[in-house]
């Protein structure tokens, strides 16, 4: 197998590097491609020296089976055809093609199938916070079909990249210093503060982020499912959080929601309130499951559940579910 990652100094690709590193899957060559400013750069990579080339429209990808793609969504749009002219296969991490109806929305624990019919070789990474709720959904769609969802997220730093990572050290030390912190990636400051805004606004006053929510689960699951989302930023390094409501067409008893949750490849149960146990994203940094906590009967409806939700967004919501893309397609 040959493989390609585009976009490898970014966050995303950098986990793409680390995970690919560990998982056991045959590749013959890895070439790694990124703009100008990183072109050159050297990785190393299973012992051996990788050097970065220029993402240019000329035949480098020929020969090349699968491309992990994570270089933001104008990028893909310019490249994808010079991508996947040859027959690369595209998986790719941007917002560029999820909704496009001969794309296919892939979250391998729910719709494995979906990736096999990808008539322009394009397969789409869904949304981080879609991505570790439909997980968790799936669970109890098997036992009841869900009608609806309210869920507020708890989004982490680095849900904007590396640069908004750095930003939020930035901003804690200035204030240690006495300074007035740097505000560039995010509305406002972050250090100290949630911020109830994620994305662009949209004419119904909801943020693109909370919409994609919306659109994405109803395209991964085939569903008529209703979400309706609050996206917060938090002043967490990494991992993201969700208070997620769902209401199904029978009651669901705790029981039922946490056995189909244990049994759920993918879903780790941690929920003991007696004895504090609750996923936090301070411990759960860097790990690759889907944790669930806090499971309760809904006290405003007989067919409501509520469940407290972590995953790392950028393993689980972003380069780990794209290499089981790839390998539900191997």
């Amino acid at each position: 197998m040959k493989l390609a990652i585009v976009g490898v100094s970014g966050a995303v690709g950098q986990e793409f590097l680390r995970i690919l590193e560990n998982r056991d899957l045959k590749i013959d060559e890895l070439v790694l491609f990124g703009s100008p400013r990183s072109a050159g750069t050297k990785y190393m990579f299973r012992g051996e020296e990788l050097t970065v080339k220029l993402l240019q429209h000329n035949d480098d990808f020929k020969g090349i089976d699968f491309a992990l793609t994570s270089a933001g969504a104008s990028t893909s749009k310019e490249y994808a055809e010079t991508i996947t002219k040859h027959g690369t296969i595209m998986i790719d991490n941007s917002s560029a093609f999820r909704m496009e109806e001969d794309v296919p929305l892939v979250v391998p624990e729910v719709n494995a199938a979906d990736a096999k019919n990808a008539p322009r070789r394009i397969i789409a990474n869904p949304n981080c916070t879609t991505i570790q709720m439909v997980v968790a959904l799936n669970a109890i769609e098997k036992l009841s079909h869900i009608t609806r969802v309210h869920v507020s997220t708890y989004q982490s730093a680095s849900g904007a990249g590396a640069m908004g990572m750095a930003e939020l050290e930035e901003q804690h030390a200035q204030l240690v210093r006495g300074e007035e912190p740097t505000v560039q990636k995010f509305a406002y400051q972050l250090a100290y503060n949630v911020i109830p805004h994620i994305d662009v606004f949209t004419e119904n006053d909801y943020t693109k982020e909370e919409m994609k929510m919306f659109h994405e689960t109803r395209k991964i699951m085939h569903s008529d499912i209703r979400v309706s989302a609050t996206c917060v930023r938090v002043p967490v390094m990494r991992a993201h959080s969700e208070s997620i409501w769902l209401e199904t067409e029978r009651p669901i008893s705790i029981e039922e929601a946490r056995e189909a949750f244990a049994a759920t490849p993918g879903i780790v149960v941690e929920d003991c309130p007696a004895e504090k146990k609750y996923p936090m994203p301070l411990f759960l940094a860097g790990c690759d499951p889907v944790y669930v906590g806090r499971i309760r009967k809904d006290l405003s409806c007989d067919n409501g559940l509520t469940f407290w939700c972590v995953s790392d967004q950028i393993r689980k919501g972003a380069a780990l579910n794209a290499v089981q893309i790839l390998e539900t397609l191997l």
